[in-house]
């Protein structure tokens, strides 16, 4: 089961699943397909078992959880959310994992893969989690409980911590701006990314491809994986988006950078094997090609 597969990353996670040959089942707050369509194709998204619910509500995650051996966790809220609403955002962000593990434990599940942050690192960067944001927090709590649950239940867990997810269907959250670049690209129009600094950035579908490799790893313990794209400046981002564009795509300093980090030891490579990432002007290029093929499609 993969919990808020109607969104960017679920979506092509369904995809990921979907050419592995799995059959996901689909949890998420309502019935929207158009983006699992235009990403897995109309008919992959009209034949996949879909089940409404809220991830607060454990009856509902439940029912949909039934006769699955395993649950990918994507289901959240981003960080203006959790800005803007705390309690909410601790509700869906940590309590919701709560929920998932449960469910895993009750239903005799072989674990959990769940979506974790490089929010968990503070803007200093550094190799130890300190988040300065609630989202960052509402992660590294998750991240801590997974552990709790693999040391007294023994329920497996990995969580994967992506930085700058970019990619077709990405539309809302601090780093959203290379992807909101790309669509302007493809529609014509000026963008400006309002943040400076280097970047780590990822295809989104090279996220979904580590889901489905952490997936195959059946790994047991409590893991959780620093999934690193291409470092780049931002500048070095527009320059790359304006050998496509009519318009010019620009960057302003307003925002804050995403900090990078070095990333301490851990077992990515014996999770992932040989995962590698799409190189980001091959990324941008898929993006924005995306968006000519869906010109008028709301993502």
């Amino acid at each position: 089961m993969v919990t808020g597969a109607a969104g960017f990353i679920g979506a092509w996670t369904l995809r990921a699943l979907l050419f592995e040959g799995y059959c996901p089942v689909v949890f998420d707050l309502q019935e929207d397909r158009r983006l699992v369509a235009a990403i897995c194709g109309s008919d992959a998204a009209n034949m996949l078992h879909w089940h409404t619910g809220d991830i607060r509500n454990m009856d509902q995650l439940q029912a949909a959880a039934m006769g699955t051996e395993r649950i990918i966790h994507l289901a959240g809220m981003l960080t203006p959310g959790c800005r803007a609403n705390p309690r909410l955002g601790a509700e869906v962000n940590l309590i919701g994992l709560l929920n998932v593990f449960a469910i895993a434990q009750t239903l005799h599940q072989k674990g959990v893969l769940y979506m974790s942050s490089a929010g968990v690192y503070g803007p200093s960067g550094g190799t130890i989690p300190q988040p300065t944001t609630l989202y960052g927090a509402f992660k590294l709590a998750g991240e801590i409980c997974a552990q709790s649950f693999w040391n007294d239940d023994g329920i497996a867990s990995i969580g994967v911590r992506p930085y700058v997810v970019y990619g077709p269907g990405r539309e809302i959250g601090l780093s959203a701006a290379p992807s909101l670049a790309a669509r302007a690209v493809a529609e014509g129009r000026s963008f400006t990314i309002p943040f400076t600094g280097l970047l780590d950035m990822i295809y989104v579908a090279d996220v979904a491809t580590a889901f489905v490799a952490a997936l195959k790893a059946d790994t047991a313990g409590a893991h959780v994986v620093n999934l690193f794209g291409q470092r780049i400046e931002s500048v070095e981002v527009a320059r790359l988006l304006n050998e496509q564009a009519s318009e010019d795509i620009t960057v302003t300093a307003r925002g804050e950078p995403m900090p990078i980090v070095l990333p301490p030891p851990d077992d990515s490579a014996a999770i992932l094997g040989d995962w590698s990432p799409t190189p980001l002007s091959e990324g941008l290029k898929k993006t924005i090609q995306y968006y000519q093929a869906n010109a008028g499609v709301e993502a």
